[in-house]
């Protein structure tokens, strides 16, 4: 599947109507941003089900914002609404293919159980 871009207008639609969605923060001035590209665009081709979405973080401010975008590219993975993911850096292509195998593996059961008992945060130190 080829990434989509996603806007302030479309997120929530995504998220809803898909179990699975990655998201990648970037702009167009960004060296490492261009650089994961690619990788994430090639990795999408591989994982029909799940949505790869590009955030414009130059023309999405308020959304970058509204998710404590820092710095980029930043990946956020987000399984049946639920962020479980979110990084910033570039990953080489096997890592984003370990990291998709492993947010795939996730027993989201057990994850809501655990936001319920611990908070979104998870356990206080």
């Amino acid at each position: 599947m080829a990434t989509v871009t996603v806007t302030a207008e479309t997120l929530e639609t995504i998220i809803e109507a898909n179990d699975l969605v990655l998201l990648d923060f970037w702009a167009e001035w960004c060296g490492p941003c261009r650089t994961f590209g690619p990788i994430f665009e090639t990795v999408s081709d591989d994982f029909p089900h799940a949505v790869f979405g590009k955030i414009d973080t130059e023309d999405q401010q308020a959304l970058a914002a509204s998710f404590a975008i820092q710095s980029i590219p930043t990946l956020m993975i987000i399984r049946e609404q639920i962020v479980i993911f979110s990084q910033a850096g570039a990953l080489p292509e096997a890592a984003l293919r370990d990291l998709m195998t492993q947010a795939l593996a996730l027993d989201m059961d057990e994850v809501r159980a655990d936001i319920e008992a611990n908070g979104p945060d998870g356990p206080e130190a």
